[in-house]
């Protein structure tokens, strides 16, 4: 008889914190819908290292994009008019933005400058775009998640080819939110978070999709969000709800359990440091960056680097 053994159980260790100035202790609109109207003075997301070791993350309800250098201190690189959540390098210096509010985005680094990318599909707009990763080829497949949930399973997983061509993949996903690739690129897996679940998503070779599945089923009042897959093709599932990062056997069994600090909403996650061999979270009920060494490095998730690789 088959017994599971109970995974590893570590704790996330705490990077760095949002200084005191940054921080808005406000009513915003985003917060008066997703949390319940209360003061949130920051809702950190979309992290994601350049080539030089800096960590850009973004604040959805006051539309901000902070830089992160390797000692913890925090720069404000843009703020302006929209909700930004996942972030991908586009090329170097130009971060590609999922932004609720108006669509995908791109930031110039160097100005702070903040430019439409794509806005709207056949002259609709999107219900509210969440997060984003390329593949080796140059596809991005990005979420558009809105309010979607089990009341109304309406969220879409899209592709946008190199050649500007939108393909609409799945439209049937009650909150699909982040995203990540299997290392032989043939998976995409779809963090469903008001199912509580991840979907299983085979990309056929005609680019098609077909016997979507679940592969990981959580609990607790909110399920998945940001995803991230290591050197070894285990799923790294961040898990609000919980304040856990799941890490995941290729059967979808927990090898490890990254527990963060009482309270924390861990969201979102991403490679870095020596090696890429660190994964940091963002706990965005305290405004805090996370940590934990895994001793194997993630995969390459940005067009800039070539899109998703080792």
């Amino acid at each position: 008889m088959f017994l599971l053994q109970a995974p590893q159980v570590r704790e996330l260790d705490v990077f760095t914190t949002m200084p005191e100035h940054f921080r808005r202790r406000e009513r915003s609109d985003w917060a008066d819908a997703n949390r319940g109207g209360a003061i949130t003075d920051s809702f950190l997301e979309g992290p994601v290292f350049d080539d030089t070791g800096h960590l850009y993350v973004s604040d959805i309800p006051w539309g901000r994009i902070f830089c992160i250098n390797p000692q913890g201190e925090w720069a404000l690189v843009a703020e302006y008019d929209g909700e930004p959540n996942g972030m991908k390098f586009l090329k170097p210096g130009t971060l590609l933005i999922t932004d609720y509010k108006n669509g995908l985005m791109q930031l110039d680094v160097a100005t702070g400058q903040v430019a439409p990318y794509l806005l709207r599909r056949n002259s609709e707009r999107f219900k509210g775009v969440n997060d984003l990763i390329f593949d080796a080829e140059g596809n991005l497949y990005f979420t558009d998640q809105g309010q979607s949930g089990l009341h109304d399973p309406s969220g879409r997983l899209y592709r946008l080819r190199p050649s500007g061509q939108l393909d609409l993949l799945l439209a049937n996903v009650p909150s699909p939110n982040g995203v990540a690739l299997s290392p032989d690129g043939r998976v995409l897996y779809l963090a469903v978070t008001r199912g509580n679940c991840v979907w299983r998503v085979p990309l056929l070779p005609d680019g098609s999709v077909a016997k979507v599945g679940q592969f990981f089923t959580s609990y607790g009042p909110s399920g998945p969000d940001g995803l991230a897959v290591d050197g070894a093709g285990r799923l790294l599932v961040a898990n609000p709800g919980l304040g856990y990062v799941w890490v995941l056997n290729h059967r979808a069994e927990p090898e490890c359990v990254l527990r963060g600090p009482a309270g924390a909403s861990t969201t979102n996650l991403a490679f870095g440091g020596e090696g890429r061999r660190v994964v940091y979270v963002t706990d965005s009920t305290h405004g805090h960056i996370l940590q934990a060494d895994l001793g194997t490095p993630g995969l390459q998730t940005d067009k800039a680097a070539g899109g998703y690789r080792k």
